[in-house]
This record gives C-alpha cells, sequence and structure tokens, in this order.
C-alpha cells in the first residue's frame, strides 16, 4: 500500500515539472516574439518613426519598412525568427503590411498569454483562433469593394496610401502615377491575374532630386558609359545590338602558363598574331551589321582592351562594356537579342535591336547610356531613380517597389479596403457580435481575437500623437452605428470616412496579414518544448 501511494506521488510530481516546463517554454517563446513585435511597432502607419539600422559592413540605412528592419537585424531566439519569416512572407505574397503582419502577431501573443493564464488549452486556442480567422476573411469580403483595372486614378489612390508611411512620403504624387504606368503597361489588363516584377528593373542614378526619377520604356545603364577613349560613336540610330558573353581580347592557355620571349622578333609576332585574332574577331561582327556591342563583365580576364576598342571604333561601333550577368535575361527579353557565348556563334539573327542607343546627360558631369525605342515595350521598362544622397535613393527604391507591389495584390485581387485601421475595427466588433452566437470556449476564444485586432487603431492614433483610448472608442461607437468606412484620418487627426478621403488599401494585403500572423501565432502555440540536436558528421570512405 505504501509502495502504491509513494508511486502515486511520484507520477504526481513527474507530471507537474512536465506541466511546468510546458508553461516556461510557451512563456519564453511569446515574450521573445513580443519583443520583436514591439520593436517595429513604432514603425506603423505614416506617422510611425524610422529606424537607423548600421550593417556589419559599416553601411547606414534608415528605414521604417517592417521587412527591412527585421531583414537587417540578427535575430537568434528560433520562435522570435518566426515572426521575422510571416514579415518576409507578407513582402512576397503583398509587398505591403510587412509591419502591421508582426504588430497584429505580437497582439494575438498578448491574447494567448492572457487565455493560457485562465487555464484555456493550446490546442482549443489554436481551434478557436482559426474559426475567427475563417469568419473574419467572410466580413472583408463583404467590406471589400470591387475596382476596375481601367480605372487609372484609383490605383493610383491605392499606391499613394502606400507610400504614406515611407520617409519619401512627399514625393507621393509622383512616385505612384509612376508605378502604377509602370505595372499597367507589361500586362494586358483585361486578363491579367499576376504581373511579374521581375520586369520592371529598377536602376539608381545618384544626383538630382526624387522629382527627377523617370519612367523609360527601354534600358538604362548608369555606369555603363560607352568606350570614349578610341573615338567611338556615343548616339547610334537604328541600332542592331550584340550581346556577347565571351571575350574580346588575346586568348590565353587554360592552365597557369608564362610565354619567354629572348628576342624582338618573337615579340613582334606575338603582338601581330594578337592583332590578327582580334582583328578577325571584329570583322566578323560587322559583317552581321552590328553597331552596337554590349559586352558582358568577365571574372577570368579582361572581357576587351584597348586594341579590340580601337578596331570597333574603326567599325563605327559602339561598345558599352561590364554588363552585369544578372542583367543579361533582362537586357535579351527588352532588345530582342540572343546571348552569344562564342564568336563562331555570332550571326544576325542573334542580333537586337532599338531605334536609338545613346549617352545622355542627367544632369552636371553625370550621364547615362539610355537604349528607347525597343521591339518589346509591352513586356518591359525601366524605372530610373535619382536622389540626392545614397540613403535616400535606397528608401526611395524600397518605396517604389511596396508601391509595384500594392498595384500587383489589386491586379491578383481586384478589390479595396479602405484605410486608417476602419477594416481592423470593424472586423473586431463584427467578431465580437459572432462570438455571441458560439459556445463553450471557443466563445471566450473568438472574442479575445477581436479585441486584440484593435492594436492597429490604437497603434495607429498612438504614433501619431493622438489619445489612443478616446479614438478607439469613438471608432467603435461609429461603427456599431454602421459606419464600416469611418476610419482614423491621420492628417487631420480626427475620425473620417477614410474611403471618400481616398484612404485605400488592396484587400490582399489585409486577407495575407491576418492569415499569416494567425498561422504563425497557432504553430507557436503548438510548442511546448525546444529540443537541441546534435549534429553527427559521418565521413565516408569515397575519396572526392
Amino acid at each position: 500500500q505504501n509502495n502504491r501511494m509513494a508511486e502515486k506521488s511520484n507520477n504526481k510530481k513527474y507530471a507537474g515539472a512536465t506541466n511546468e516546463r510546458e508553461k516556461d517554454t510557451r512563456q519564453n517563446n511569446i515574450l521573445a516574439a513580443k519583443t520583436v513585435a514591439d520593436m517595429v511597432r513604432t514603425s506603423l502607419g505614416p506617422r510611425g518613426m524610422d529606424k537607423m539600422i548600421q550593417t556589419g559592413k559599416g553601411e547606414t540605412l534608415i528605414t521604417n519598412d517592417g521587412a527591412t528592419i527585421l531583414k537587417q537585424i540578427e535575430v537568434v531566439h528560433p520562435t522570435a525568427k518566426m515572426l521575422v519569416e510571416i514579415s518576409k512572407a507578407q513582402d512576397i505574397e503583398a509587398g505591403d503590411g510587412t509591419t502591421t503582419v508582426v504588430v497584429l502577431a505580437g497582439a494575438l501573443l498578448n491574447a494567448c498569454q492572457f487565455l493560457l493564464e485562465k487555464g484555456i488549452h493550446p490546442t482549443a486556442i489554436s481551434d478557436g483562433f482559426q474559426i475567427a480567422l475563417e469568419k473574419g476573411l467572410d466580413i472583408v469580403d463583404e467590406i471589400g469593394v470591387k475596382i476596375d483595372l481601367n480605372d487609372r486614378d484609383q490605383l493610383i489612390k491605392n499606391a499613394m496610401t502606400s507610400l504614406a508611411s515611407k520617409v519619401v512620403s512627399q514625393h507621393s504624387d509622383i512616385l505612384a502615377p509612376l508605378a502604377v504606368d509602370a505595372v499597367t503597361k507589361i500586362i494586358d489588363k483585361n486578363t491579367a491575374t499576376n504581373v511579374d516584377l521581375r520586369n520592371i528593373k529598377i536602376v539608381k542614378k545618384l544626383g538630382g532630386t526624387i522629382d527627377d526619377t523617370e519612367l523609360i520604356e527601354g534600358l538604362v545603364f548608369p555606369d555603363n558609359r560607352p568606350a570614349h577613349s578610341a573615338g567611338g560613336p556615343t548616339r547610334v540610330q537604328n541600332a542592331k545590338i550584340g550581346l556577347i558573353q565571351f571575350c574580346l581580347s588575346a586568348p590565353k592557355t587554360d592552365m597557369e602558363q608564362s610565354v619567354e620571349v629572348h628576342d624582338y622578333t618573337t615579340m613582334d609576332r606575338i603582338i601581330k598574331q594578337e592583332r590578327r585574332i582580334i582583328l578577325g574577331m571584329v570583322k566578323k561582327i560587322a559583317e552581321t551589321g552590328c553597331n552596337v556591342l554590349l559586352i558582358q563583365k568577365s571574372i577570368l580576364r579582361e572581357a576587351v582592351n584597348e586594341l579590340s576598342i580601337h578596331f570597333l571604333a574603326k567599325k563605327n561601333i559602339m561598345v558599352i562594356r561590364d554588363i552585369e550577368r544578372e542583367d543579361v535575361e533582362f537586357i535579351s527579353k527588352t532588345i530582342g537579342a540572343t546571348p552569344i557565348a562564342h564568336i563562331d556563334n555570332f550571326t544576325a539573327a542573334k542580333l537586337g535591336t532599338a531605334k536609338v542607343v545613346e549617352e545622355v546627360s542627367v544632369g552636371g558631369e553625370k550621364k547615362v547610356t539610355k537604349i528607347t525605342g525597343v521591339p518589346n515595350q509591352n513586356q518591359t521598362v525601366t524605372i530610373l531613380m535619382r536622389g540626392t544622397n545614397q540613403l535616400v535613393i535606397d528608401e526611395a527604391e524600397r518605396s517604389i517597389h511596396d508601391a509595384l507591389c500594392v498595384v500587383r495584390c489589386l491586379i491578383k485581387n481586384k478589390s479595396v479596403l479602405p484605410g486608417g485601421s476602419a477594416v481592423e475595427v470593424e472586423l473586431a466588433q463584427k467578431l465580437n457580435i459572432y462570438s455571441r452566437e458560439l459556445i463553450g470556449v471557443q466563445q471566450y476564444i473568438v472574442k479575445a481575437y477581436a479585441d486584440a485586432l484593435e492594436v492597429i487603431p490604437y497603434t495607429l492614433a498612438e504614433n501619431a500623437g493622438l489619445n489612443p483610448i478616446q479614438i478607439v472608442t469613438e471608432l467603435k461607437n461609429w461603427h456599431i452605428k454602421g459606419g464600416k468606412f469611418m476610419g482614423i484620418d491621420i492628417k487631420k487627426g480626427v475620425i473620417g470616412d477614410t474611403y471618400s478621403e481616398n484612404v485605400i488599401q488592396p484587400s490582399l494585403v489585409t486577407i495575407s496579414a491576418l492569415t499569416l500572423a494567425t498561422e504563425c501565432i497557432r504553430m507557436i502555440l503548438k510548442i511546448d518544448d525546444i529540443l537541441l540536436s546534435r549534429q553527427i558528421i559521418k565521413y565516408s570512405n569515397e575519396v572526392f
């Protein structure tokens, strides 16, 4: 009898210790993830603060983009890394709302902590959050307003809302139309369901202001200027463009070797042979009618030397050197050229075409090379970004990428929602009503989910310097009365109809943020222990 009682006592102690460890693990996970959420919370909204980040290389970034901030910082805790990953996923899926998704996840974690302290099982919380998410997505569909892709003004308003929270927000009237035009030029508005943003190349050139940013239907090389050393042309009309990936210089042996020359006759013979080889290659290029030559950068040896540039200039062929490998595909698609890997394959059929290739001034002594009048005008476009310093121009590039992603969201899901946290307050109010229809513990969980959504209007008001409690209370009253488009007008510091004020955002941004945040929290709730594995490296007997 005594043994049986002792065994029961030990089992209780073991179960108690296990439960305590599970609680500690969850608490640590929630705390780590909330720390990440709290870090970016002050960057939410048009009046959010910016972060200055110093990278390991000594570079400095100034941004308030959630994905950029989290990508740059070093996160060690595995659960905190999950919040970094959902921010990346939001950036890939929607391009905007990267801060919102992390702040939302932090609020849901707070709700989880409150529910766990009440003794509710993590699995029940996870299931309740899924019920709330499914109902929430249905409510978002009901609130959404369908749009027509041919309505350019509507697309611009969405892009401007995205740019409103950026460092370059004062230039949104220039960047928003530019982003809309860039996307609409490369799609068929009537049939498109997605857009490949790799067909829009953003090129940065230091100098000027953001107002000088322009959209070019063609190519721009900011640093690759035509070779001037031998007096070659700097402007070519009706260009036939060759894109080569081989070297226009003297051949070298495959192995590292040295050639010893003991007299001038031998030296002269070697130089003549090199000249003959290069001249033969230049003649073959000229025979195809090529008058512009783009040469890919070589890592093994110099891609082109002064002698080959001299011969090409004599043939009146423009030479643009050091084309980056990653740009080759975009250039090929734009001008209709085929990259040529060997001189024997250089034929007229592989040449691209353009109306004009020229070196143009972009203010002061700064120049760029433009290729315009390209055959595939509806497939690719280039945006030439300008800025007074590198920090501004880098942030402008990130901002216009977000604006491009917003337009892409509208192509994938042709529906918009009111901004200024109107959607989140409407969701909270409708989910609160829905929770009363449920029975048992699910009612409590769905209500906690609804209350967590109020973190968005609270944070927006707080970051704008308003009274968050007063603003959120007024907003809730408006939504109870049926004002589903009522949100925070940050510029005026009051509550207003954000849809009529043109503060709108794509439905896909909110749908993606809700889904990703909820999925991440459900995954964190299911973790009850963190185990470390020792990786054993097995060596094979094979010799490599």
